[in-house]
């Protein structure tokens, strides 16, 4: 069972964490300042979106990369997609899901159990009561193992909605502990609760981010802690189990705190190149396409948001002629802003490569091991 929050002791915020702590909101602030530069945030945020959606989801084993989700986006299958894009297509909308409903519903075990559904649907695990509270008992373990022998075995089924309903009170009830502290402690606690049969780990990532975003740490959705989660997995692992085991809180908020410095410092850069990028290629547009230009940067903007376009689609946006949409494609190919990625002679696609690869991370690693969560 999950010890109440706060912490009894109360977290001792001396050595090492004030600086973290420090350190970690000017962080944040410097990622707000630099996201908030960018021409139109929203246009740039689900690409933020979709790389955290797709390390988390690597996290519990996928090998879906991001090309992989962009190419299930624009509905570009084909047999070497992996067949688990469709869980990271799924974070994706839990993602917008709980962010678009944020203005009406707080964070709470409605909307966690809401973005619960939307994670499961129709994928693996789905079978497993998507958006229903589990009534049976769970265990995290290497596979094969049974409740004797796990790992970790969370509270019993009838404990949760009572443990879910102390953690919703514990965030939105008033104390004087700074933002980051708590978001930290809750994720641990869900974590803890593992409230449902599948998808635990990364609704509590997901927790995360909307959290940031009601308490208005950031004002929009661009931190992909998983980055950091994926890089220290077994660090990761072993803090939520020695705050279960020890009620080692100070080590586990120097570790997420280490990891919020890191992530937003790689986010910030993020949005500097993003929009060195696009001078550059707004620059290549207005001197080399003449009269098209117009037509040029509106496809450029768009490729912000949509970066795998075919020609229909480009026609649709610029309200030309097929011919005419096929021509100015071939001109942004020659000016090395789009690239062709399918070698078919029909229904081609074509991608932003240069923006795509701002955003690219190198892959699955050491795949989780298949276990019951």
């Amino acid at each position: 069972m999950p010890a109440p929050l706060p912490p009894r002791p109360a977290i001792d915020l001396t050595g090492e964490l004030p600086a973290l702590l420090s350190a970690a909101d000017r962080a944040m602030g410097r990622l707000d300042g630099s996201v908030l530069t960018l021409p139109n945030a929203d246009l740039f945020v689900l690409m933020y979106v979709r790389k955290e959606a797709v390390l988390s989801s690597q996290i519990e084993g996928t090998q879906s990369s991001l090309q992989d989700l962009l190419s299930a986006e624009a509905q570009l299958f084909d047999e070497h997609l992996p067949r688990d894009v469709d869980e990271v297509v799924n974070y994706v909308r839990a993602m917008n899901h709980g962010l678009a409903r944020l203005p009406d519903l707080p964070v709470s075990v409605r909307l966690i159990r809401e973005i619960h559904a939307e994670l499961m649907r129709g994928v693996r695990g789905g079978r497993l009561q998507p958006g229903e509270l589990r009534t049976t008992q769970n265990w995290i373990g290497p596979a094969g193992c049974t409740l004797n022998t796990a790992a970790f075995v969370p509270p019993p089924h009838d404990a949760v909605p009572q443990a879910l309903g102390d953690l919703e009170k514990f965030l939105h009830g008033d104390d004087s502990l700074p933002p980051l502290v708590k978001i930290a402690l809750a994720h641990v606690q869900f974590e803890t609760i593992h409230p449902f049969l599948d998808g635990n780990g990364r609704v509590g990532r997901l927790l995360i981010t909307f959290l940031l975003t009601e308490a208005g740490v950031l004002q929009k959705p661009v931190l992909y802690l998983s980055h950091y989660f994926k890089q220290h997995r077994q660090s990761y692992y072993e803090h939520l189990q020695a705050v279960r085991d020890h009620g080692a809180w100070e080590a586990w908020l120097a570790f997420f705190l280490r990891g919020v410095i890191s992530v937003a410092g790689e986010a910030a850069e993020t949005a500097r190149r993003i929009i060195q990028l696009r001078e550059q290629h707004r620059t290549a547009i207005t001197e080399q396409l003449g009269r098209a230009a117009g037509n040029g940067h509106k496809v450029l903007e768009s490729l912000f948001d949509r970066p795998i376009v075919s020609v229909s689609d480009v026609q649709k946006m610029t309200g030309t002629t097929y011919a005419a949409a096929n021509g100015l494609v071939s001109r942004l190919v020659r000016l090395d802003v789009l690239s062709e990625m399918t070698g078919y002679a029909r229904n081609r696609r074509f991608r932003y490569a240069p923006y795509i690869a701002l955003f690219n991370d190198t892959g699955p690693s050491n795949p989780a091991p298949q276990t019951r969560i």
